[in-house]
């Protein structure tokens, strides 16, 4: 396990154009599925963190969001790069890493992250068998610690341990600003609809009092949905 903290030090705002998510997210496999589970006090933050490949690997980018990372790092992890590889290789091509998070998962399970020392408090990460659980303005490291503890402690669906791994993060305080949004992507291979993707489950709580517990819900209807095979293909 690692557990790294960053500092109080607040950039918002230094970059042009730049976006600051404070979310607490999970990346994580059980070696059929890969997926991301994320929440925030931010604007539809699935649209922003997460990006999902089946057997190729998962990756989170937070804090002042570099967008690029997600093609980026599943390019690397597509030419078989380790997790280790692909964290060191973006952050150091990145102009203003101290102020960015990131998570990322390779096919192979093995997990990395990264957390920049100007990323505002509460911020960290854990490294896990399988998992990285990564937070930013967070209420406190309990954060993080409930998030990976409820992860290893279940089983069952993938989809449904990683948001219940974010209910828990969220009930010991998520987010120090608040909450508004949260969402999970799960990827496996020919997972989608009739085999032709691999996108098992993509939900978005994209504005919500209450946007954990709306995505679990949903989860629980999305199961239920694949077990049965999705829908019935459209009749002319």
């Amino acid at each position: 396990m690692k557990f790294r903290a960053g500092s109080s030090g607040d950039l918002t705002g230094r970059i042009r154009g730049a976006t600051t998510t404070g979310t607490f997210t999970i990346v994580a496999t059980d070696g059929t599925d890969w997926g991301v589970a994320v929440a925030s006090r931010a604007l539809a933050v699935g649209a922003m963190v997460p990006a999902v490949e089946s057997q190729i690997g998962a990756i989170a980018t937070q804090a002042q969001v570099n967008v690029a990372w997600k093609a980026e790092g599943l390019a690397l992890l597509r030419r078989g790069e380790p997790a280790r590889a692909v964290v060191d290789a973006l952050v150091k091509s990145d102009a203003a890493p101290g102020n960015r998070q990131l998570a990322v998962l390779d096919g192979q399970g093995q997990v990395a992250a990264y957390t920049g020392p100007a990323c505002r408090d509460w911020a960290g990460h854990i490294e896990g068998e399988g998992f990285v659980a990564a937070g930013n303005i967070l209420a406190g490291e309990g954060v993080l610690a409930a998030l990976a503890e409820s992860f290893r402690s279940s089983q069952g669906e993938l989809a449904r341990r990683l948001v219940e791994a974010l209910q828990a993060g969220d009930m010991a305080g998520g987010d120090s600003r608040g909450k508004q949004s949260a969402a999970v992507v799960v990827a496996r291979f020919k997972g989608g609809i009739e085999g032709l993707d691999d996108r098992l489950l993509d939900l978005r709580v994209d504005d919500h009092p209450q946007p954990v517990p709306e995505l679990l819900r949903l989860v629980e209807l999305g199961v239920a949905a694949y077990r049965q095979g999705f829908a019935d293909p459209p009749q002319d």
